[in-house]
């Protein structure tokens, strides 16, 4: 299995918004694809700012593909979201999980 891990930011009183983006239309998406296999979003807040990571978990880079594209460590931010975040990762990492 791989873990694909993207990171993102808001401002405090976006948040809320940019996690129901997330909910309604995002992971509703990527639950219908091929070989995914769940999701983990994880929020910290700073001073001034609501930091978030996606984890997706995959069975493949095949899999991830389907969601990414061919260029499977780029981005998927849709303009939607990008309106809510004053942040985002251009690329996501990808970790074999292990245990």
């Amino acid at each position: 299995m791989i873990a694909r891990v993207w990171s993102g930011a808001a401002r405090a009183e976006r948040i809320e918004s940019y996690l129901a983006h997330l909910r309604e239309r995002t992971l509703p998406q990527i639950r219908q694809i091929p070989g995914h296999r769940g999701a983990y979003v994880l929020r910290r807040p700073s001073k001034d700012r609501v930091d978030v990571t996606v984890v997706t978990l995959w069975d493949s880079i095949e899999s991830i593909a389907r969601f990414a594209g061919e260029d499977v460590e780029a981005a998927v931010v849709p303009p939607e979201a990008q309106a809510l975040l004053i942040a985002w990762d251009d690329r996501a990492a990808h970790w074999d999980v292990v245990d």
